[in-house]
């Protein structure tokens, strides 16, 4: 009887309910099933399992929909197109490079199929003001190919210069290739999308689909920011394309300050590999050619490799990579994210470089874009509380810069935050540097940044009133969809 209690099975006759309550058990024990084979996670386990029996039928139907890893599934089609490889992008590369951080260098190599490469020039971009015109520029010098990624890509005053720019470059012949994200580039309509088909410039929007039955939309998404030109010259970070990214936004209190760089050497072939994977998924189109793959020589002293992470066979790359980057830490870490939900292991992490005596600073927005998401982040620090002492808040502007260094010698960016949306469901792109004069300046950002920022308040945070802790403890629970 308590069985059938969770049934709506009012006004039914014998044999219907009989035929429910096997549909019900049937699903049950199939999802269970499934479950205890593919969630390596216990508590997510326990959860999925729960949920089924507690709530018949339509516990099994949640499940179908965002408890499945589909995107393990689909996603692992990219890891077998027959692209150009980006190890093409030259031989192994090995530093010279203190003890620890050489280590880190070799355990890179061994997260990634992509080689570090020597020979390489980035140069930090401060914000749409700098990065936007530089971009522009580029796209306009085209004269063969043009690929880019982009997650938000608005239909306002900087989105239209970048549609214009695109648009007479495919006029004066340059091949134009453009992936926008179905979720960030605006999933009903994405106007800034509809726009590039109007002008005609070849665009695709990744994994947009009406039908949740076919994807878990909620849970994928291409979060990347690249952009290259010529197969040469390329462009990566955090920066979105919008007018929000530009200071003229200060007035209205909706600036998003954030960092992008310009990139030469062999590494740009890593970020056109990362596009025309995504694009060749999307679209079907293999990108190949000299066109696309130019041979490339060294320009510069940067020793970097490009990361990818995504659902697929590249899942945990960048959370081993930061792991392994706290790990190797001896004197000192900075780390600037607008996000912060890391899962437990990089929590310990960061703890761990604490007790070696390192100086580990983590640089937060005050407030972000979502008051949802500063409710989770703060219910997260709550159980961080060995470690809160690293942790400062910078004033406005939105802080969107996604910044790492170790010990002088190691950096890292690109467009993955510290939270479970990126680390484990996004498709992302970081590019690992080993170079001392990249990591002074993007230190000396860091710097200033710190300089305007304040520590947390421990005692504020942990002595909320309790409403305030359950909200942002509710909120938390969320965490893989925000």
């Amino acid at each position: 009887m308590m069985l059938l209690s969770f049934l709506p099975i009012d006004g039914l006759t014998r044999p219907e309910v009989l035929l429910l309550v096997l549909i019900y058990l049937a699903t049950a024990a199939f999802v269970s099933g499934h479950v205890l084979l593919r969630k390596a996670d216990v508590r997510s386990a326990l959860g999925w399992i729960g949920i089924t029996w507690l709530v018949p039928l339509a516990g099994g139907f949640l499940y179908y929909l965002f408890g499945i890893n589909r995107v393990t599934r689909r996603a692992l089609r990219l890891h077998g197109l027959d692209l150009e490889p980006a190890a093409k992008a030259g031989p192994p590369a090995e530093p010279q490079l203190p003890e620890p951080i050489a280590k880190l260098a070799a355990i890179g190599g061994r997260l990634n199929t992509s080689p570090l490469c020597a020979g390489n020039r980035i140069t930090l971009l401060h914000g749409g003001d700098e990065a936007y015109p530089v971009m522009l520029e580029a796209i306009g010098n085209a004269r063969r190919s043009i690929a880019l990624s982009a997650y938000i890509f608005r239909d306002d005053g900087v989105g239209r210069q970048f549609v214009d720019a695109l648009s007479a470059a495919r006029g004066r012949g340059v091949a134009v290739r453009v992936l926008v994200d179905g979720i960030g580039g605006g999933y009903f309509r994405s106007p800034a999308w509809r726009r590039l088909r109007a002008e005609g410039v070849p665009a695709a929007r990744f994994l947009h689909t009406y039908f949740p039955w076919r994807m878990p939309f909620l849970n994928m998404r291409s979060h990347k920011k690249l952009l290259v030109i010529d197969g040469a010259l390329g462009f990566a970070g955090g920066l979105n394309i919008g007018d929000e990214n530009l200071a003229a936004c200060s007035d209205t209190g909706a600036r998003v300050d954030d960092f992008h760089a310009r990139v030469e050497g062999p590494v740009v072939r890593q970020i056109m590999d990362s596009i025309a994977r995504d694009w060749s998924f999307t679209t079907g189109e293999v990108l190949e050619g000299e066109l696309w793959w130019p041979q490339l020589a060294a320009v510069g002293e940067v020793f970097a490799r490009g990361v990818r992470s995504g659902p697929d066979a590249d899942l945990y790359t960048t959370e081993t990579l930061f792991g392994a980057a706290l790990g190797q830490a001896r004197r000192r870490v900075r780390i600037a994210t607008p996000y912060f939900l890391p899962d437990e292991r990089l929590l310990f992490a960061i703890h761990q470089a604490q007790l070696r005596g390192a100086d580990v600073k983590i640089l937060l927005p005050a407030h972000t874009d979502y008051r949802t998401l500063d409710w989770a982040i703060n219910a997260h620090l709550r159980f961080f509380r060995h470690g809160l002492s690293c942790i400062a808040f910078t004033p406005a502007p939105f802080q969107h810069a996604k910044l790492m260094t170790v010990d002088g010698e190691f950096c890292c960016f690109g467009s993955s935050n510290w939270d479970t949306r990126s680390l484990r469901l996004n498709f992302e792109f970081e590019l690992e540097c080993y170079d001392r004069a990249l990591t002074a300046v993007i230190d000396g950002e860091l710097a200033r940044m710190e300089q305007s920022s304040t520590p947390l308040n421990r005692d504020a945070l942990l002595n909320a009133p309790l409403p305030a802790q359950l909200r942002d403890a509710a909120m938390r629970l969320l965490v893989p969809y925000l």
